[in-house]
């Protein structure tokens, strides 16, 4: 008996230790959030006349400004 529940044990303990495919699915999730914030800042960028080069000296002086 003690033998049967080891076995049933294993077989049912095995597949929550497999972590084959673990690391590609981290990937994938950091590749995904990259992409949205991305889409993110190009859809924020998409509607200033002036560009991306005066944005990001807007937010470079706000932060200097903060950090003092």
């Amino acid at each position: 008996m003690k033998k049967m529940m080891i076995k049933a044990w294993v077989k049912l303990m095995n597949p929550v230790k497999n972590e084959t495919g673990a690391q590609s699915l981290e990937w994938l999730g950091l590749a995904a959030l990259l992409i949205l914030v991305l889409g993110i800042i190009s859809t924020a960028v998409d509607g200033q006349k002036d560009g991306i080069g005066d944005l990001i000296e807007k937010m470079i002086k706000k932060i200097s400004d903060m950090v003092g």
